[in-house]
Order: structure tokens, then C-alpha cells, then sequence
């Protein structure tokens, strides 16, 4: 991706620690780690100090999560 080893890998998810987000690594741009919400949506960036890989544990509660909120729509 950028070279930088500490930065998760483009497909795989990662946290983005300034507010708990788990998200899919679409790539790096600009120094920033692009990362979409695990429903899919709008990316935001990231910087690469802010970003490590997400725990399995952490996909799964995302994940249901978002099921969940699907499940409460009209």
C-alpha cells in the first residue's frame, strides 16, 4: 500500500482509533488511509498513525450491529 508496515493491508479491516470505527482498507492516498464503513457508503480518510487492524471480534459486532439497525427499518 504505502510501504508503511505498521499500516493494515488494502481489503483487510482495520480501527480507526480516534472514534472506534471498523472499517475495509480501500487503500492510501495522500499520506491518509482510506477506509469504508463495513455496510458500504462514503470512505473517510484516516491518518496512519490513527489506524491499526481490526480484531475479528471487532468485524463481528460491526457487522451485527449493522444487521441489527437493517432489521429496525421500515
Amino acid at each position: 500500500m504505502n510501504g508503511d508496515p505498521t499500516v493494515p493491508e488494502a481489503g483487510t479491516y482495520a480501527v480507526d482509533f480516534r472514534d472506534g470505527s471498523v472499517g475495509q482498507v480501500m487503500g492510501c492516498e495522500g499520506g491518509l488511509v482510506q477506509l469504508r464503513p463495513l455496510r458500504g457508503g462514503r470512505e473517510w480518510d484516516c491518518p496512519p498513525e490513527s489506524v491499526g487492524q481490526a480484531a475479528p471480534g471487532e468485524v463481528l459486532r460491526e457487522k451485527v450491529r449493522q444487521l441489527n439497525r437493517e432489521r429496525r427499518l421500515p
